[in-house]
């Protein structure tokens, strides 16, 4: 017999904590993350096709996809607790069921506020009950300690798998039908995740069981902290509060990226075919990136680690303004950053993790979710008013490359030794309010910076000057004026 053939025995499979198989789980928690990611990567491709069809502009699609990952990241830690406590297969059946539901009315809007509604409130919400998030949290707890960080590897970027195949197969619909009908057909995939969800059956308690202890797993049962507990230590833990403020930075780039690129790229004269590749083959690429970062991740300081997947980020996204934007430039921008796109998310769910255990995984990972949702916000929002504005999406390149660096730099701060005790950690230099406070001037900052880059850059249009949109910008980039 073939060692792949013993490997599948199931005599002699790698165990969870609670006793099953963990190759499926791993499976099918690839399965329905790449479902959910997927079918959200799609609404990249319609914001041209909803604009032309609701007579609105892409302030308004981007208020809607912005309004979606804020309200996606707000449920995310009610989603987290309930599923920590009832279960995570109820929550996640309730969220892809809600997911479909809030697709097909997004389907029959007519006008941009019930677009907004769809797309945007309810979307969001029922995206909180179906996120990948709660499949890392509960595969998290039910790994053996060892192979946490390559399982989540896995499942992470087993996600992208969907980005890679459902964004062509939605902009081939679009090809035929209109993208009503394409919606539609998302809504009966994302179905699926409900059909799915019965194998992460359990609570954090019975996800973590008494299954045999595996070699690495010291098989000691610890105690569990009240989560009101174990959130007080999170609040004042140092460590946890400068996650939050870099894997806000995260949320900004992945979203701005996933939501603006194929239009940007059309604004540069670029075929529709060969923007959607380039926002594909990101999907394509992040299967490397993540399987490298969770494998790097059970050897390395995640920490440093992380530090340079954001440096790396900036350096690219520095690359792809300075060079004229083409064809061949997007797919490669798109190789580029597919290898860093979700590489942060097995490494970042692996320090909250080691920082304050499994048993309340899903709450704590959902805050700094959340985080990572107010970037989207800012990323999706900022995006779509600047470039209605300033005819330009390049001041938003910009800020993502500042924000790049402050991440990096973010991560070298960061001691992701196990928290202590609330108690002891009473003169944290870092509290909650300071770094939120931080955030949300950022984000005001960028608005204002924003507003006034856009209201050079239409002096400069109006006056004829298409070349210089601002002392920020390469003047080998052209600037496309519909």
């Amino acid at each position: 017999m073939t060692v792949s053939a013993k490997i599948f025995r199931p005599e002699n499979a790698i165990r969870t904590r609670n006793g099953r198989n963990l190759l499926v789980v791993v499976a099918v928690g690839s399965v329905m993350s790449s479902i959910g990611l997927g079918v959200r990567s799609t609404f990249g491709v319609y914001l041209d096709p909803v604009i032309d069809s609701l007579g609105t502009d892409r302030g308004t699609y981007s208020l809607a996809i912005a309004v979606q990952n804020l309200l996606w990241g707000l449920s995310q830690p009610v989603a987290g607790a309930i599923a920590d406590r009832f279960g995570s297969a109820r929550v996640l059946a309730s969220g892809g069921l809600g997911y479909a539901a809030a697709l097909l009315i997004m389907s029959t809007a007519e006008s941009t506020g019930l677009f907004i509604l769809s797309a945007g409130v309810l979307t969001g919400v029922a995206t909180g009950a179906a996120s990948f998030s709660l499949v890392l949290a509960a595969i998290g707890r039910m790994a053996p300690p060892r192979h946490v960080p390559m399982a989540l590897g896995i499942v992470t970027a087993m996600a992208s798998v969907g980005q890679f195949l459902l964004v062509p197969f939605a902009q081939r619909l679009l090809s035929s039908v209109d993208w009503r009908s394409t919606v539609v057909v998302m809504a009966a995939i994302v179905v699926l995740i409900a059909a799915l969800s019965p194998i992460m059956r359990g609570n954090a308690g019975e996800q973590q069981g008494s299954a045999r202890p595996t070699p690495g797993d010291d098989g000691q049962a610890v105690a569990a902290s009240p989560l009101r507990s174990e959130l007080r230590r999170a609040a004042r833990s140092r460590a946890f509060v400068l996650l939050n403020a870099a894997f806000f930075v995260c949320g900004f780039h992945v979203t701005f990226i996933g939501t603006h690129l194929v239009s940007y790229a059309g604004d540069a004269g670029v075929t529709v075919g060969a923007a959607t590749t380039g926002l594909a083959i990101i999907g394509l690429f992040n299967i490397i990136g993540s399987l490298t970062a969770g494998y790097l991740g059970s050897r390395m300081t995640k920490t440093y680690l992380l530090s340079a997947i954001y440096a790396m980020r900036a350096v690219v996204i520095t690359g792809f303004v300075l060079i004229p934007t083409s064809g061949a430039t997007v797919i490669v921008f798109g190789a580029s950053i597919g290898l860093l796109w979700l590489a942060t998310v097995p490494l970042t769910g692996g320090i909250v993790n080691t920082l304050f255990g499994t048993t309340h995984a899903g709450t704590l990972f959902g805050i700094v979710f959340l985080s990572h949702q107010l970037g989207a916000f800012g990323g999706a929002w900022i995006g779509g008013e600047l470039a209605d504005r300033a005819s330009s999406y390049l001041p938003v390149w910009w800020v993502s490359v500042g924000l790049g660096l402050f991440a990096a730099v973010v991560h070298l701060m960061i001691d992701e030794r196990p928290a202590p005790p609330a108690l002891i950690e009473r003169d944290s230099p870092v509290g909650v309010a300071p770094v939120a406070g931080a955030v949300v001037a950022a984000v005001i900052l960028v608005t204002l910076v924003g507003q006034e880059l856009s209201d050079g850059d239409s002096v400069a249009l109006s006056s004829g000057d298409q070349r210089d949109p601002g002392l920020l910008f390469c003047v080998l980039h052209p600037v496309v004026v519909d």
